[in-house]
């Protein structure tokens, strides 16, 4: 295999027309594929582009045309979804952006197997044993309903592992719903369209699996909420001038800045509606989060790369090779010893 594959991001030339080397590149690259053992010459393969990001499968024509369009996806020089193994050959550039990628190959091409996981992560080994534990006793104790924060817990446990379908073994209910409303945010849906093809999907199904299924955006939306990863709504002036944000913001009803009123008046007096805000900031809470990554079994390792898999090279390819943070890891020795 080549050393440097920088090809795959360099598809066209200085004239705007596609350059000779990628036209090589790629033909090595289904040369690998398809002289892999058991794959067949017209045998359709994961589409690496970066619209389709090897989750469909296509014909080599297709696949073809996709990565001439939309190129191939960000940091995949190491071919891990079709049978390659990072390896000393390739170029170090590439290769500390595709650590995280060649380790985790059952997470991108298995998702659907690690929804559990992604379960047991949400509410941590402590919370998990909790439950499990609570499951027990009740089992003992048949009259002990579990209280409202375990059975959520149940919810998105058995719904990680409810087939949707005879058919569909392998997709489950939490699969698909996280794969629903994924696709929603991505292609900006509005709700009422989501609700639209929630109905129509549901026809599909027997009238057993269309009650397992949220009829609307809201329902799924509610039932989801449970993984955690909230959102906090923060009230803005509609000119983004100032947020009302702490104690003594609260009771302002304009604008310190503009004068802008806070609210929108409703217009009918008879209406018990409170005033909406007529701006809102979407506040996405940074410590939990970072406490979800070092949860998970699948990401705690990669936050201690900088640490455990530095790659040494000329090229500057982590923030832990500049020069600031070595001198902060020198002033703080207490906080570089923990990764």
């Amino acid at each position: 295999m080549t050393d440097d594959r920088r090809w795959m991001y360099r598809r066209r030339g200085p004239r705007g027309d596609y350059d000779d080397e990628f036209f090589n590149g790629l033909q090595q690259f289904f040369d690998f594929v398809y002289s892999r053992p058991g794959v067949h010459p017209n045998a359709e393969i994961r589409c690496p582009c970066s619209k389709c990001g090897n989750l469909p499968h296509h014909n080599r024509a297709l696949v073809t045309d996709h990565l001439l369009r939309y190129g191939f996806m960000d940091a995949y020089s190491v071919w891990w979804a079709h049978g390659e193994t990072l390896s000393n050959n390739v170029d170090p550039w590439f290769a500390a952006s595709d650590v995280a990628s060649s380790s985790n190959i059952e997470e991108h091409v298995n998702a659907a197997d690690d929804f559990h996981h992604m379960v047991y992560d949400a509410f941590c080994p402590s919370e998990y044993d909790r439950h499990r534990n609570e499951t027990e006793f009740a089992s003992e104790n048949v009259g002990d309903a579990p209280n409202r924060h375990a059975q959520s817990f149940y919810d998105l446990l058995r719904a990680s592992t409810i087939p949707l379908g005879p058919a569909s073994n392998d997709q489950t209910l939490l699969g698909w719903l996280s794969y629903m409303l994924h696709t929603k945010a991505k292609n900006n849906i509005s709700g009422v369209g989501y609700n639209e093809i929630i109905h129509g999907c549901r026809k599909l199904l027997s009238p057993e699996d269309q009650q397992k299924v949220p009829s609307n955006f809201y329902e799924a939306k509610k039932f989801m909420k449970n993984l955690g990863l909230g959102y906090v709504k923060i009230d803005a002036c509609v000119n983004n001038c100032f947020l009302y944000y702490g104690d003594e913001a609260k009771s302002l009803i304009a604008c310190p800045v503009c004068g802008e009123p806070r609210y929108k008046r409703c217009n009918s007096a008879q209406t018990r509606k409170k005033d909406r805000p007529r701006n809102s900031l979407w506040y996405l809470p940074i410590i939990p989060r970072l406490q979800r990554l070092y949860m998970s079994r699948k990401t705690a390792e990669h936050m201690t790369w900088h640490l455990k898999c530095r790659v040494d090279s000329e090229i500057l390819i982590h923030p832990a090779q500049s020069a600031a943070w070595k001198h902060f890891d020198a002033v703080h020795p207490s906080f570089a010893f923990d990764p």
